[in-house]
């Protein structure tokens, strides 16, 4: 049990190498993708874990000072959207494909997967499991609503299905989690969470190796406009962490909300952005939307870095809280 504890504390402190190799191996060998299917269940799997280490109370405390929340909410729901708009129509507004594309990549709700970034860097779950489900059942709405203010596309997205797979990965796992760690006045995040992490860590090397596999095709036929529009992505994918960043610093947030503010602004579900641009719209679309797979974990990892040597600097030697790790 030792060994396997381990090996989930090796797997958390060397996320920074593993994200970047897992998206190229992802790129170079697109078979990789026959784990599609296992995705749902292995984000089902992450949110449970991470859920853990939450409790009743605490996601009451969230929504009774819900300011952390509805920033970050606001900064991914319609900041971010419009900032992405108005460059986009700067620098590639030749081609209102890749524009919409683009538009499109940041209308998508905040990622699943960045709960179990926020796990892993101690940051603040019930902070995280919020703003998460409230964003995948808004989704919905904010998106053909976002891309018709800003674009004047009409999509109508299969809502019943969204709120679907949202339940399925995000809501059940989180209340069964949560309801765990309650239950058990909380002997679950003592001892089945430190247990479960490391398969939990696997999980998330499993997801970043399956969705990295989608931009194979793309980056076999790249052009200088993709190549710019690539660079475009990846840079104002940074931005969205370290504004989730600058944004809980200038709210004067706690260490763990502010981990969790900077995986939430950061982070967005690539996956359902991927079904929408190929139900809904031309294939260029597809696109800016799939290539933030090659920047979205990679980026989180140089985060999680960067998170780590803040802590340090603030002077806590505790270290992120890591289940697996202990």
């Amino acid at each position: 049990m030792d060994a396997w504890k381990r090996l989930g504390g090796l797997i958390g402190s060397h996320m920074a190498i593993i994200s970047p190799a897992c998206v190229v191996l992802g790129v170079l060998f697109p078979q990789i993708g026959v784990m599609r299917p296992l995705v749902t269940l292995l984000f089902a799997f992450m949110t449970f874990q991470s859920a853990l280490s939450n409790t009743f109370g605490n996601l009451g405390r969230t929504l009774r000072h819900p300011a952390p929340m509805l920033v970050s909410l606001a900064l991914t729901v319609a900041a971010m959207p419009c900032v992405a708009c108005a460059l986009a129509l700067a620098l590639f507004g030749s081609d209102p494909n890749l524009v919409c594309g683009i538009v499109l990549e940041y209308c998508v709700p905040v990622a699943v997967v960045s709960a179990m970034w926020t796990n892993m860097l101690g940051g603040d779950p019930a902070l995280s499991l919020a703003t998460i489900l409230v964003s995948t059942v808004a989704a919905p709405f904010t998106i053909p609503l976002t891309l018709h203010a800003l674009l004047g596309q009409t999509v109508e997205v299969d809502a019943a299905r969204m709120m679907g797979e949202m339940v399925g990965s995000i809501a059940l796992p989180a209340l069964a989690g949560t309801l765990a760690n309650d239950l058990t006045r909380g002997r679950a995040a003592r001892e089945l969470s430190p247990v479960i992490a490391p398969a939990a860590k696997l999980a998330l090397v499993a997801v970043i190796l399956t969705n990295s596999t989608g931009v194979a095709p793309y980056v076999r036929g790249l052009t200088p406009t993709l190549v710019a529009v690539a660079a475009f992505i990846g840079a104002f994918a940074a931005c969205g962490y370290a504004l989730g960043l600058l944004a809980a610093r200038t709210l004067r947030l706690s260490h763990e909300q502010e981990v969790s503010m900077t995986y939430l602004v950061g982070m967005r579900n690539i996956s359902a952005g991927a079904v929408i641009a190929g139900e809904y719209f031309p294939g260029e679309v597809m696109f800016p939307v799939v290539i933030g797979t090659l920047f979205q974990q990679v980026l989180a990892a140089g985060f999680g870095s960067l998170l780590r040597r803040l802590r340090r600097a603030r002077g806590d030697g505790r270290g992120p809280r890591d289940p697996g790790a202990r």
